[in-house]
């Protein structure tokens, strides 16, 4: 992990001791703590911006990735659907994704991919 990347989550980890729910840090640490391959805490703040955020497809689509990368992909699709369901429809993103690569295999993958296209 480079210097930067300590620095900020660092940095960020001290603004959420004194603002847990500052959601717009929350989401940064999350992306910040998977970059370096801290993945269970980057599904931590995941599920923590899916409890302030429930109605943000893009929070659950990120909820998706961290699973997938946990390799848990029930749950992975579970979440992904629920971000669908939210209104999620970026479809190319899905498709080079490399966080959701262990699911373009899945059936259930291509069942979401088809319920996006047909509401196109």
């Amino acid at each position: 992990m480079s210097d930067q990347h300590m620095f900020e989550i660092s940095f960020y980890e001290s603004i959420l001791k004194k603002e847990p729910q500052f959601a717009e840090v929350i989401e940064l640490l999350g992306g910040l703590y998977t970059n370096a391959g801290r993945i269970e805490d980057g599904l931590k703040m995941d599920r923590k911006l899916v409890r302030l955020r429930p109605a943000s497809p893009v929070v659950h689509y990120n909820l998706a990735c961290s699973l997938a990368l946990k390799r848990r992909f029930k749950d992975a699709l579970a979440a992904l659907a629920r971000a669908v369901e939210l209104g999620y429809q970026d479809i190319q993103w899905m498709l080079e994704d490399p966080d959701l690569e262990g699911l373009r295999s899945h059936p259930a993958f291509q069942r979401l991919l088809k319920e996006i296209k047909s509401s196109l």
